[in-house]
Parts: structure tokens; C-alpha cells; sequence
């Protein structure tokens, strides 16, 4: 009999996740898999022996197509952190245990920086006990900052939901022709991707947003209420793009000076909001304008409406070359995209060891700002433009777009 396949969706997520779902799962059928499980709520899920058999769920090619328009993550996801075997075997001898009574052969984790610590831990200890299951990591993660992989996908769909909202904010900011400062806050801890993105909006129909702030760069209060004065001797309206993630040079996170409270998850990571609330208050209480603030919050990873194609696209492949190489005897590794040229825009797949992406970050060159680090250059647009190229238009009924998720 030959072997089982299982797939787990972990951290955050986007919408195409459930692309390289479907990427994995078809690959894995059209190579020889029994069954392909699906972890429930990833590890934590497995862990309580929550799976299903991804084959009663996913029925045809329609459930398919639903599946690659369907933002989220249709497995369910997680965020727990996988000890270290060495501090608590006992948790990683349940798991392999779980693996066999399920004849699994072939494991995938879709995730980001996090999942694919899970996947070296796995990999690093089935190697140790000698066991033939192959461990791959499906890149995934909005926030483009994983290692080794041009860009990650998710970050493409991301980038488009963001250059389209700030073109529609700025059109809304200048209709009074009055001061006023409009801070938006885009989801970026460490890295400033997401951010940057705002400045896709600027083009030959929307003079662009006023100021680009990245974690890249240490934030200073004074410095950005003096340069938001300065703009608005020139231009009453300022669209303002901020990370949440901005730091002081002292290394604290800007929304902490709002001393609200700030929840930490299982791999302690603070949760950042009120960046831009901060900041408008701060704008509005030293000068004359008129400010307001706007999170985009979790709308960034879940706009199913707003995909780019080729984002979707890359998820899908991804998944698909996970599962060759895992079937080629490939573990510990995990798939990356490697940019061949920017026009046309042409990429490949290839395969990295997880110990040059685990637990490492990938920052936006600060070469990629201009010499004041408030605006991107060309070098970063040319760089986004191709990941937010072309639309799969949602399957509409009733005049709202119709998703499949896991029925309780």
C-alpha cells in the first residue's frame, strides 16, 4: 500500500493560502498519494488527532476553483510553537506516533517564518529517529519577509489591497481642500513590505501618499511631526503610510507610547495596534489640522475581491512543487521563488534547506527609499509591479462572492 499524504495551514492568513492548498492536494493525488489529510488548525490540531480526508471535502473541480478564490485558511490555522525535541520528546514521539497510525509518508506545512521553524524541528528529528516521512515548507506570509525566496506568496495580493485603498483614501483626503492628516496603519512588525506597497498607488491619475514610515527605519516623534508641518505649507491634505511595527531608536514599538494593552501570543510576539491613533493624536494635539486615523487591519490578508492572479498563481505552484520534491525524496527544505527578470516578468521554483529561512527575516533594503527614507524608488516598483499584475475574479451569487469553508 502506498503512502499517505498530510498538508497544514499555520500563522496568519492571506488570500491565496488556500491556493498552495489545492497545489499540494492535487499533486499529491496525481503522484500516487492513498489519501491527503488535512491537519485541522495545524500542528495544535494534529496533536488532538483532528484531520480529515481532504478527498471528501474537495469533490471536483468547481470545490477547486472555490478553493483558489477562497481567502483564509480552509484547514483552520494555529500558532503554537513546537518545543525543541531535546525539551520535550514526548510531544514530538505522540507526533510521529499520530503520523504512523495514518501512514503518512509526506508532510507539508504552508506558513511563514514560524511554520517553517516547525518544519526544521520535524524534519531535524524524524531524521534523528531515522523515519522515511519527507518534511516540506510551502512559503506563506503577507508580510514578504522570509529568506532565501524572491518574495513570498501572499505578499502580491497583499501589495494590490493596499495600492488600491490608498489610492481611494487619497482621493477622499483632498475633497475639502482644508489641513488634514491622514495616518494609515499597515501590518508590518519587523518588516516593512507591506508598507512600501503604498506606494504603488502613486500614477499618472493619484499624486501618491506624502510619507512612507518602515520599521526599517528608527522612528523619531518630533522629526515626524516637524516634517508633516513642513508638507502642509505646501499641501493642506497628507496621506500618511505607517508600519505598525515602527520602533523608536530605543527599540520600542511606537503604539506602546499609547500605553494601551498589548496581548503577547505563544511565540512572543506583541500584538501592535494604535500605531496610527497615536500618531494622529500626537499630529492633531501640536498642530492646526484636522486628523484621522484608519487601520487596515486583517482586511490587508483577507480581500478574496482583490487577489492578483499572479499571486494566486505562485501559491499554486508553490504547493505543486513542494509535493514533487517531497515525492523525489526531498525533506527539510523548502520551496522558494527565484526571479529571472522583471520585464517580462519571469520567475522559477528551486528548494532551500529550512535552516536559511527558520527564524530569520528578510528587511526591505534601505536602498530602496529615497535619501529622506520617507518614499520608495523605482527599484522597489519595478520589484512590486509584477506581483499585483491581472485579477481571478471571484464566482459571484447574488451579487456577493460565494467562498467553500470546512462545515462543522
Amino acid at each position: 500500500m502506498g503512502k499517505n499524504a498530510i498538508v497544514g495551514q499555520s500563522g496568519g492568513p492571506t488570500s491565496v493560502i488556500n491556493a498552495s492548498l489545492a497545489g499540494v492536494f492535487e499533486s499529491c493525488k496525481s503522484r500516487g498519494a492513498e489519501i491527503v489529510y488535512g491537519m485541522c488548525n495545524g500542528v495544535a490540531g494534529l496533536l488532538e488527532e483532528r484531520v480529515v480526508d481532504l478527498s471528501t471535502v474537495l469533490t471536483d473541480d468547481l470545490d477547486i476553483e472555490l478553493l483558489k478564490r477562497t481567502p483564509s485558511s480552509f484547514l483552520g490555522s494555529c500558532r503554537y510553537k513546537l518545543p525543541d525535541w531535546h525539551d520535550d520528546e514526548a510531544i514530538y514521539k505522540k507526533l510521529f506516533a499520530i503520523l504512523e497510525k495514518l501512514n503518512i509518508g509526506y508532510f507539508f506545512y504552508i506558513g511563514g517564518n514560524d511554520s517553517m521553524d516547525t518544519i526544521g524541528k520535524l524534519a531535524e528529528y524524524g531524521n534523528r529517529i531515522q523515519s522515511d516521512i519527507r518534511f516540506m515548507g510551502v512559503p506563506k506570509t503577507i508580510d514578504n519577509d522570509l529568506m532565501v525566496t524572491d518574495h513570498t506568496p501572499g505578499y502580491g495580493s497583499a501589495a494590490k489591497y493596499i495600492g488600491v485603498v490608498m489610492k481611494e483614501i487619497i482621493r477622499d483626503a483632498t475633497v475639502y481642500g482644508t489641513n488634514y492628516v491622514t495616518v494609515v496603519e499597515i501590518m508590518g512588525r519587523n518588516a516593512g513590505w507591506l508598507t512600501a506597497a503604498a506606494s504603488l498607488a502613486k500614477s499618472d491619475d493619484c499624486e501618491g501618499v506624502d510619507m512612507i514610515c518602515l520599521p526599517e527605519v528608527p522612528f523619531n516623534v518630533e522629526h515626524f511631526i516637524e516634517k508633516v508641518r513642513v508638507m502642509q505649507e505646501k499641501k493642506p491634505s497628507i496621506v500618511i503610510a505607517v508600519s505598525e511595527g515602527v520602533k523608536l531608536e530605543d527599540g520600542r514599538y511606537v503604539c506602546e507610547l499609547a500605553d494601551d494593552v498589548h496581548a503577547v501570543d505563544a511565540f512572543g510576539h506583541k500584538a501592535l495596534t494604535g500605531t496610527a491613533r497615536y500618531l494622529a493624536n500626537v499630529v492633531a494635539r501640536n498642530l492646526d489640522t484636522k486628523t484621522r486615523c484608519i487601520e487596515l487591519s486583517t482586511l490587508q490578508r483577507c480581500a478574496g475581491h482583490l487577489t492578483s492572479r499572479t499571486d494566486i498563481t505562485e501559491a499554486y505552484q508553490v504547493g505543486g512543487a513542494a509535493a514533487k520534491a517531497a515525492f523525489e525524496g526531498v525533506t527539510g527544505q523548502m520551496v522558494a521563488l527565484k526571479r529571472i527578470s522583471n520585464s517580462p516578468y519571469q520567475y522559477i521554483t528551486e528548494l532551500h534547506p529550512i535552516s536559511e529561512v527558520a527564524n530569520l527575516e528578510k528587511k526591505v533594503p534601505l536602498s530602496w527609499m529615497n535619501e529622506n527614507h520617507t518614499q520608495m524608488t523605482e527599484e522597489f516598483l519595478e520589484y512590486a509591479r509584477p506581483l499585483i499584475q491581472a485579477e481571478l475574479t471571484p464566482l459571484y451569487i447574488a451579487g456577493l462572492p460565494h467562498h467553500i469553508y470546512m462545515k462543522k
